[in-house]
């Protein structure tokens, strides 16, 4: 049986992670860059992660105003498949410990699962919307960035 640690490290695994973190970003430069030497970025990665040599480069911030403002930090692209192939290690492990209704960031959850999943409620809540339901929706503000990252 292999370590958490090995799987985290292994080729196909690191493969499968930068196929998954160029979703949706193929025309980006830095994606191309790395996909242009795959083969030896891969490896590279997998020598600094098995010898303990990874470092995460320092997140890009911006700003961005959709529709309010907020601050924005972007991983490296390498960064991104790691990230991406530490979550195919950990999250078999930790799926399974989840409650039902937990819908953000899921295979097979997400926004729309969550909305009807929503409306199951508050359909049974208000006995089939004939009386009266009620939803706290809240922020806390500012909450993100308070916490140490």
């Amino acid at each position: 049986m292999t370590s958490l640690f090995e799987q985290l490290c292994s080729y196909s695994n690191l493969e499968l992670a930068f196929n998954n973190a160029k979703k949706g970003k193929t025309k980006r430069r830095e994606v191309q860059d790395f996909a242009a030497n795959l083969k030896d970025n891969l490896l590279q990665l997998q020598v600094d992660l098995q010898f303990g040599a990874y470092l995460p480069k320092p997140l890009q911030s911006f700003i961005i105003h959709d529709p309010k403002t907020r601050k924005i930090s972007k991983s490296d692209f390498c960064d991104r498949v790691v990230h991406h192939a530490l979550c195919n290690v950990i999250t078999p492990l930790f799926e399974k410990s989840f409650i039902y209704d937990s819908y953000a960031n899921r295979k097979k959850k997400g926004t729309l699962k969550a909305i009807t999943r929503f409306e199951f409620f508050s359909r049974k809540v208000s006995h089939n919307f004939t009386g009266a339901a009620f939803v706290l929706k809240c922020d806390i503000k500012h909450y993100f960035e308070t916490v140490d990252h």
